[in-house]
């Protein structure tokens, strides 16, 4: 299997092989009578129709995304170099090596050791500054309390500006470890911009921190620990009398709870263990089912190994996440299964020898019950639904089959096989399928079939000419709580395209529930739609919180001209670092 097919959110449009470059069976098909095209970045040659993007110039997103990067990073090379940038620019080189770098951290594994050292993926993070973007770009972060899957979102409203905490002081000059007073000056996500007390309207003094770690404490910590409060160096002559200073500035003022980190720490413990057993999607036909353990558990976000596939087949989702159920569920409810084979390759995997049960039901976030009493959703209704394989798109659809439990199969139009293999579940109650006509009410641009043109698109002619009917409004669950998400809020969000990796995000767009995610530096084309409840968007400060790599943003071409010592270093880095994947990769 390519990398390319062993990714479950890879584009729809997958490259079509000529019969020449196959070396295995593959479920693609080479037709001749269609316009080919060569894909700008690897050089495979398909069909044109089957390619990604609107511009199809790409095999895949992979590709696609490769080819930005790169472009950009040749672009403000030429800059350094005192070339003026071409609208072509070179790519750097041929083969998509972001792939690569993927590949290569997942070699490396993931996670902490027991005394907080980065292991695997977490040791070759450069570091993100999340306080010096926000103050840079001027914006705002999603508040904690907006995010029900993280720790202590439901205590997050009593952490306020103004507040009060014990912290290390870090502009002290005596041999052992002292403490020293803040405010909180702002809030961003489990981030924090402190000043330390004394320093009053002074900013230049004021640091980041992440409000979840152990090194933040609530007022008379210090004194139940016998720990020392110093006051900075810098104006340590300011006052005489700093106790009755602090006295002053005290009185009245709120600090974190006493239990703050005790929570925390219970809030972060999760039901999932390594060897457990689930069902969870076929990232290389979505339309079926996998056998798969548990092997690694960070934050709510699970590792999974499908059982018959090897110790690189893997797939990365949360715990609440649709997508995984318990053994036993396909069976239950008339969904597709691949049926397991035993590979011996596995049988000596760490993890393998480690299944000791099925995951529990319980474990599983439980889906909406849904009544269909007095009519139901049934085979053939159109409907318009996000395209889990382009999370960029809503899509005219149509619903395939019916299933137990409320679970629809459901199917693009224009795009769907004969033979069923692309399509998709979605159970009835998820706000990921909506009636005809939503994308229209809320100026949402929808993607028509094939052959259709966006713009002159209309429903009603359509129905008419496919002698379908539209599935009931009443029938969508179209409730919205207040959520809280705003647009420009920035986040830490899942690349679904890529679940291994969470990016530095920003809410584009805010419609009812819907968020539309954009990924910083990237172009619009990747931006996915999620639900206001998605278990795959986090505050910022979360993957720091929990010892997960945090995908920076591409460096943007207006920093060339801004600062290119920067740049050169970036690239500097960027260099070394292909040259260690083309070591490990190619030999």
């Amino acid at each position: 299997m390519s990398g390319q097919e062993q990714l479950l959110f890879s584009s729809r449009e997958q490259p079509l092989y000529p019969p020449v470059l196959l070396s295995a069976p593959t479920p693609y098909a080479y037709c001749i009578c269609a316009p080919s095209a060569v894909c700008e970045m690897c050089g495979i040659v398909g069909t044109k129709d089957a390619f990604f993007s609107k511009t199809k110039r790409f095999c895949s997103v992979s590709c696609s995304r490769s080819y930005s990067s790169n472009s950009k990073k040749a672009s403000i090379l030429a800059r350094l170099q005192g070339k003026p940038p071409t609208k072509k620019a070179k790519v750097l080189h041929k083969a998509a090596w972001s792939a690569k770098i993927g590949a290569f951290l997942h070699t490396q594994g993931t996670g902490q050791l027991a005394d907080g050292t980065l292991t695997g993926q977490d040791a070759l993070i450069v570091g993100f500054d999340w306080g010096t973007y926000l103050q840079d770009h001027g914006c705002k972060a999603v508040p904690v309390s907006c995010f029900k899957q993280v720790p202590l979102y439901e205590q997050w409203e009593d952490v306020i500006k103004g507040m009060k905490v014990e912290v290390l002081n870090s502009d002290a000059v005596l041999p052992s470890r002292v403490y020293w007073i803040a405010s909180v000056v702002k809030i961003a996500g489990y981030k924090a911009l402190l000043r330390y007390e004394g320093f009053e309207s002074d900013s230049s003094h004021d640091f980041w921190v992440n409000l979840g770690t152990v090194d933040v404490h609530p007022i008379g910590w210090c004194a139940i620990n016998s720990k020392i409060l110093v006051p900075p160096q810098t104006i340590h002559s300011k006052y005489t009398n700093w106790r009755g200073f602090l006295m002053k500035k005290l009185v009245g003022a709120r600090t974190i709870p006493v239990d703050f980190h005790i929570k925390m720490i219970e809030n972060m413990k999760y039901p999932f263990r390594q060897g457990m057993r689930v069902e969870v999607v076929d990232k290389s036909c979505v339309s079926r089912t996998r056998m798969a353990v548990v092997d690694t558990v960070i934050g709510g976000r699970l590792r999974l190994l499908y059982e018959d596939g090897d110790s690189d087949d893997d797939f990365w989702c949360h715990m609440w996440s649709p997508l995984i159920h318990p053994v036993g569920w396909s069976r239950r409810v008339g969904h597709n299964m691949k049926k397991t084979e035993k590979c011996n390759d596995m049988a000596n995997h760490p993890t393998f020898r480690k299944i000791y049960c099925d995951a529990v039901p319980y474990l599983f976030k439980k889906v909406r019950a849904v009544y269909p009493e007095g009519g139901w959703f049934e085979e053939g209704m159109k409907l318009e639904a996000i395209d889990p394989l382009n999370l960029g798109n809503i899509c005219v659809a149509t619903i395939q089959k019916i299933l137990l439990d409320g679970y629809l199969m459901i199917g693009i139009d224009g795009t769907a096989s004969e033979d069923g293999s692309d399509w998709f579940c979605y159970h009835a109650s998820l706000h990921s399928i909506f009636p005809a006509g939503f994308c229209k009410n809320n100026s949402i641009e929808l993607t028509p079939p094939k052959g259709y043109d966006a713009k002159t698109f209309s429903w009603a002619t359509y129905l008419e000419k496919t002698k379908a009917k539209a599935a009931p409004t009443r029938l969508f669950n179209m409730d919205c709580p207040n959520h809280g998400f705003k647009v420009g809020a920035k986040l830490e969000a899942v690349d679904l395209m890529e679940p291994r990796l969470i990016c530095v995000a920003t809410v584009k767009r805010v419609v009812h529930r819907l968020l539309r995610i954009h990924f910083d530096g990237w172009d619009s084309e990747y931006d996915q739609w999620v639900d206001c409840e998605s278990p795959d968007i986090y505050p910022v400060g979360w993957c720091e919180l929990i010892g997960y790599q945090l995908q920076p943003p591409v460096v943007p071409e207006s920093w060339a001209s801004q600062c290119p010592v920067c740049i050169s270093v970036y690239f500097s880095f960027l260099f070394k670092f292909r040259q260690c994947l083309q070591t490990s990769f190619c030999g």
